[in-house]
């Protein structure tokens, strides 16, 4: 029995490391169960398993967009939100730090990263963008192996009724190589639970040991696999759940670690276990997409869905059914999770499948505009109870879609044109430019897909050059590499180890309540006191646990209390100095404060010896703090007085401050008027000018779930949360009856504020521009900086009243006009760069637009003047001929331009060519060939023979070129314009 086992498994272990797609086209059902489950009950039932048979929470789940982790594009698995836990870094005080046992349905999206999914998308029967991961998780060793693994059992087997002889499992086999023995205590929980010996398979690391990135927690997982082909033939597995046992730490040199403490993670994918269970071969086959594509198939040309794939699937009709209902359930839950689509970073990535999803819509499907705007009600309607943000923001969802929709067609339609373009100039065996593909592409101005580009071509019979591609291609990439922000300075940190061993120690998370000890003094300043602490651990830059530390030497110091705020919450960490008791002349600075589980560590250089006992006093830098707490205030009003005036429904996107600036993001449905950003800075200044009270009060966090207007951002919140209220008591605010949060700023916030907004002193919005579409980042400053960029303003709307004056009164003098001209531009780049508001820039921009038309139009007028005058006098010159070469004074190479244009309107036969030395030494060339001249005798070979006679250069077109040079000897320069012309004529 045992050889026979390990024949299958040998057999068995190659598909279970392919993650097998589900077979071909079928209907027939994989068992004879009674009727399937619809697919929200069986997300119900999940979840009520585990909620009421086995004690545990359930939990939102969390945005698509990821919390505080760069390492990720988007939330791509259902222990993403538990990072902290894992990693020891969780806040103690917070709600996570509670959770032993808990239980969701998280919303994950794999595309592009390290789990990207994309480009199978519709190709197969199984895979998407987006899915919903079942998953239970036990921290802090609440329960491990044995219990997570009977719990997976029960539910499938007499939940979900799942037969038993359909169920395989496979367990870690072992790795020599990194000295890790077999997991025989799961494959002994699986006989013992009655699985037969031949259906537990024994796997590698690659298949059955999880790592959650190139460090950190990690373990070997059990996989439970469902056996489609059902006692017929050979198994066809596949993977139904993994349940992770998180047990070891892989540190930065790649060794594995024991972990402190242990995890259980497990997943299941909800569309394949709804599959299963409606005995279908396909995840599109269930209800969980059935609506959409009868959605699809009523809004479009194409035949009904079928399932078919591969060479089958004629004309890619089912593969496009399946991209585009794949596609708009990723958009409707990123969208409404606040990524929208962008350039760069996840944003890029949502651009891309909401072109895709249109490609296979208009192109295969045949739909017409607007399909996928009208597919987004369908998914709400599939997902909006389990997941209400699509709820709130379904109108939004549906208008971004439809805009990005008609955006990409208008693309379409230009590249067309481009293309029909560029081929007329393309002789039959010309390869089409790479140059020009790439300026298709999503790296240049259309953002067309670039496999689009090449169909497009291929449907005109045209090949593309591909090698000159691939350079273009190497050359972004290498740009990219050297445009990457170099690593920043590796930061002092508390890893699982040293958090492990301070709560082994049993010590306490610091004392960081002092932070919000000052007060307000009558003259208006503020009073910080000092901080009295003891010096609890000192650690290494390579982070070593060290009781001394010596002089010179940089390191992390951690206290039992501290005032220093550490960086958080989007507010920059405090600065300041420590001294030692009894030794107040010595002084140790502190660059900054981070916190890791609860423990703030402060990065100090020390001047003198420091070890563990030492009392010391703390001073925070009073200037920056002061900065940061006027910056964190005007945060608050930003963020209220947009709601104000966009609505109560705008919601921030992030914010980070220091006391130089803040910056702010937003949700927008459209980029900001000038008006609208005017308005918003005077909201802020009437609160500042009102110089209200700032109330801070903590308040247990269920006492905030439920008071409308309450702003909170995307975060893990303390219990007790600290309350920051603008004008308003914090227990009026939090009054159910009140409705104080709809009218005055209220958030939760840890962050330090101001005590009355006055300090604030002004608010100016100094930049703007979109992140996203649907996203707006602002820059702000306050006080003396807002100030000074009020003047800024002033004084450049006074030079550009100026300048519409002189303007005005106009001139008949071309360099006068140019001068004039060359102003306006002088000034516009003033106004681009300058730090002033930016309502009163965007305004300023559009009035030096209008006037810089205005001038360039009075030049040309003057232009035209000169040039007619010269043309006239050239033309006394010359007999009629088919040949005029000739020197003329002309100011500019418009001008110069202008007159050859006008002499060949006034002779249409004759090729003109027209020298016009400079008084700074240079010759402008100018040159037009007539209609009638022969194909081989080109403006642009005619200009580039001359110029290059005079050490120049040239560009144009057949008709028209320009050039310039430099040259002592102007009859040499004619003498070889004529003598090619004549050769060519």
């Amino acid at each position: 029995m045992a050889a026979s086992a390990a024949g299958i498994a040998g057999r068995l272990r190659p598909a279970i490391r392919r993650s097998p797609s589900w077979p071909g086209h079928s209907r027939r059902p994989l068992s004879t169960q009674p009727p399937p489950t619809q697919g929200s009950a069986v997300r119900d039932a999940f979840l009520s398993f585990f909620r009421d048979r086995h004690g545990h929470r359930l939990v939102p789940s969390a945005s698509v967009r990821p919390r505080g982790d760069p390492s990720l594009l988007f939330v791509n698995a259902g222990m993403n939100q538990f990072k902290p836990i894992f990693l020891g870094t969780v806040d103690p005080r917070s709600e996570m730090a509670g959770f032993r046992r808990v239980a969701n349905s998280q919303k994950c999206v794999r595309a592009g990263g390290r789990h990207n999914d994309l480009e199978d998308v519709g190709r197969d029967l199984s895979h998407h963008t987006f899915f919903e991961m079942l998953g239970n998780w036990a921290f802090g060793g609440e329960y491990f192996k044995e219990e997570a693994c009977s719990m997976a059992w029960e539910l499938l087997t007499q939940v979900y009724g799942i037969p038993e002889d359909r169920l395989w499992v496979s367990y870690f086999g072992g790795d020599p190589k990194a000295g890790l023995d077999p997991d025989l205590e799961s494959r002994d929980i699986w006989l013992s639970l009655g699985v037969p010996v031949n259906r537990i398979l024994s796997c590698g690391p690659q298949e059955n040991f999880w790592e959650m990135g190139d460090t950190g927690p990690c373990g070997p997982c059990t996989e439970i696999h469902y056996d489609l082909a059902g006692g017929v033939g050979a198994p066809q597995l596949v993977e139904l759940w993994n349940l992770v046992f998180m047990q070891h730490n892989r540190e930065a040199n790649g060794s594995l670690q024991p972990l402190p403490q242990r995890h259980v993670d497990t997943g299941m994918g909800l569309e394949r276990l709804v599959a299963v269970l409606q005995g279908r071969h396909s995840t599109y086959d269930t209800d969980l997409f059935s609506p959409l594509l009868h959605a699809i198939h009523q809004g479009c040309e194409a035949p009904p869905y079928s399932g078919r794939v591969g060479a089958a699937d004629e004309g890619h009709t089912d593969t496009a059914y399946r991209v585009v209902a794949d596609h708009i359930r990723t958009l409707s839950v990123c969208i409404a999770d606040g990524v929208s689509p962008g350039m760069s970073g996840a944003p890029l990535i949502l651009r891309r499948i909401l072109r895709r999803a249109v490609r296979f819509s208009t192109e295969v499907l045949r739909a017409p505009p607007g399909l996928l705007g009208s597919l987004v009600p369908v998914v709400v309607e599939m997902l909006g109870d389990t997941y209400p943000e699509l709820q709130r923001k379904s109108a939004q969802i549906a208008s971004l879609v439809s805009e990005d929709e008609a955006a990409f067609l208008d693309s379409l339609q230009r590249g067309r044109r481009i293309i029909d373009r560029t081929l007329k100039r393309l002789g039959p065996s010309d390869l089409f430019p790479a140059e020009v593909a790439w300026s298709l592409s999503v790296a240049g101005d259309l953002g067309l897909p670039l496999d689009l580009v090449e169909l497009m071509l291929e449907e005109k019979g045209v090949r593309l050059d591909s090698a000159g591609l691939a350079q273009l291609v190497q050359k972004e990439t290498q740009l990219q590499a050297h445009q990457t922000k170099p690593a920043q300075e590796q930061r002092l940190r508390l890893d699982i180890h040293a958090l492990a061993e301070l709560q082994r120690r049993g010590l306490p998370p610091t004392d960081d309540s002092p932070k919000y000890s000052y007060s307000l003094r009558p003259t208006g300043d503020y009073e910080f006191g000092p901080c009295e602490a003891q010096v609890l651990q000192l650690y290494t830059e390579e982070g070593a646990a060290v009781a001394t530390v010596e002089p010179g030497q940089r390191c992390g110091l951690l206290l039992n209390r501290t005032n220093f705020y550490a960086e958080q919450g989007g507010q920059a960490s405090d600065r300041g100095y420590l001294v030692r008791a009894g030794q107040q002349d010595v002084l140790f600075p502190v660059a900054q404060a981070q916190v890791w589980g609860g423990f703030v560590l402060h990065e100090v250089l020390a001047p003198e010896h420091l070890q563990v006992g030492d009392q010391v006093q703390l001073h925070v830098d009073e200037a920056w703090r002061r900065g940061c707490m006027e910056k964190h205030t005007a945060t608050h009003l930003l963020n209220w007085a947009l709601r104000q005036t966009l609505g109560p429904s705008t919601e921030q996107r992030g914010s980070h401050l220091s006391p130089e600036r803040l910056r702010f993001d937003v949700a927008t449905q459209a980029a900001l008027t000038p008006e609208q950003l005017r308005t918003v800075e005077g909201t802020v200044q009437e609160a500042v000018q009102q110089d209200k009270p700032v109330y801070m009060e903590e308040v247990p966090l269920e006492l905030t779930a439920c008071i409308p207007g309450l702003r909170s951002f995307d975060e893990v919140y303390p219990d007790p949360v600290r309350v920051v209220s603008v004008g308003v008591p914090v227990a009026h605010a939090l009054d159910p009856m009140s409705q104080a949060a709809l009218q005055a700023s209220v958030e939760l916030c840890c962050g330090t504020h101001l005590l009355r907004t006055g300090a604030v002193g002004d608010l100016v919005i100094i930049g703007e521009r979109q992140l996203t579409k649907g996203t707006t980042r602002l820059l702000a400053v306050t006080g003396e900086q807002a100030q000074q960029a009020r003047e800024v303003g002033e004084s450049l709307a006074g030079e550009v009243d100026a300048a519409t004056e002189r303007l005005s009164q106009g001139t008949r003098d071309l360099t006068e006009a140019q001068r004039l001209s060359k102003d306006m531009g002088r000034l516009t780049e003033a106004v681009d760069s300058a730090v002033m508001p930016q309502w009163q820039r965007r305004e300023l921009q559009a009035r030096l637009k209008l006037l810089q038309r205005r001038a360039n139009t009075a030049i040309r007028k003057l232009e035209l003047g000169q040039a007619a005058v010269k043309s006239q006098e050239l033309l006394r010159r010359h007999e009629k001929g088919p040949l005029i070469v000739d020197t003329v004074s002309a100011e500019s190479l418009s001008v110069l331009v202008k007159v050859v244009r006008q002499l060949c309107e006034l002779a249409p036969g004759t090729s003109v060519l027209l020298l016009s030395p400079q008084p700074v030494g240079n010759v402008l060339c100018a040159c037009q060939v007539a209609q009638t001249a022969a194909p081989t005798f080109t403006a642009e070979a005619w200009a580039l023979t001359v110029c290059s006679h005079m050490g120049g250069k040239a560009w144009g077109s057949h008709v028209v070129a320009q050039g310039t040079g430099s040259t002592m000897d102007l009859d040499a320069a004619l003498r070889a314009a004529h003598a090619y012309a004549i050769k060519q004529l």
